[in-house]
């Protein structure tokens, strides 16, 4: 009895690793044409593609590319005499597929200035010729892309500037919210002009806020032009921040002194040990 319950353990854990085994190769095969893209709010970001992968290195007769999102359209291009170029409202001026690289079968999209609505799954396709001249799309690559707000923890001193980054030119206003306080108050828009505590940097997308008092400190956050952060900062303003950055570099020149002053000490007493020995000697 003992000896065909082995036989039946042995033939149940042989049969779900052979099913693991098919799902895993399933699930990497399908892994291997979806992927995982993370950015933060301004910056460039790359949707990988190679239709060569899927259409068996042969270069289609004419090169027309499409990335989609959802069921909308994001970006298309093709050559015919020349080439032409679509995109999206929402993303104009801001994706482009490098010409020189999709004829070598680099299809991937470059998005710049990348912002939190821009997040979600992309789909890009080769379109080709079929029968009867019909057009046929053939699928490339899905690519999950996730766009994420900044984050950052500030310690300033009483009397000193805060900057804070705008990163984008879609970002529309700050808002503030005291330490103690549960209510957001707007610090700053785009359309202001600069007063003598708030002066923008529109040329490098920074806001700085002059002569920060006890008042000032709270949350600080970016807003786009729908309400959506593109980054948050927590300040706090600490009256002894100054006096611990004076006393850190002197902490930090006695731990050197005191570290050369081991050295020399350790190396003193190796030569008189040495001295010593060759006297015995």
């Amino acid at each position: 009895m003992k000896a065909v319950r082995k036989r039946l353990w042995l033939f149940v854990s042989l049969h779900c690793f052979l099913v693991g085994g098919l799902v895993d190769s399933s699930s990497l095969s399908s892994a291997a044409r979806f992927l995982s893209v993370s950015s933060q709010v301004g910056q460039q970001v790359v949707l990988p593609c190679s239709w060569k992968s899927r259409l068996m290195d042969a270069a289609p007769p004419a090169c027309h590319i499409q990335w989609k999102m959802m069921d909308n359209n994001v970006f298309e291009q093709r050559k015919r005499e020349t080439w032409e170029t679509w995109q999206a409202v929402e993303f104009k001026g801001r994706v482009e597929v490098p010409k020189e690289k999709l004829g070598s079968g680099d299809c991937s999209l470059i998005i710049n200035d990348v912002q939190i609505k821009d997040t979600g799954r992309y789909e890009s396709y080769m379109v080709v010729d079929g029968d009867r001249d019909e057009k046929t799309r053939v699928f490339i690559q899905s690519v999950k892309l996730s766009v994420l707000d900044h984050k950052t923890l500030l310690s300033q001193s009483p009397g000193e500037d805060l900057v804070l980054d705008l990163y984008t030119n879609h970002s529309m206003r700050v808002v503030f919210q005291g330490r103690n306080g549960s209510d957001w108050s707007v610090l700053w828009t785009r359309e202001d002009e600069d007063s003598d505590r708030v002066q923008k940097h529109l040329n490098v997308n920074q806001l700085t806020i002059k002569r920060l008092s006890q008042s000032d400190e709270g949350i600080y956050k970016v807003l786009d032009e729908h309400g959506l952060a593109v980054s948050t900062v927590q300040l706090s303003v600490d009256e002894n921040l100054i006096s611990r950055r004076l006393q850190t570099p002197d902490k930090q020149l006695a731990a050197e002194a005191y570290s050369s002053s081991s050295s020399s000490s350790v190396s003193a007493l190796l030569i008189s040990s040495l001295l010593i020995l060759n006297h015995l000697v």
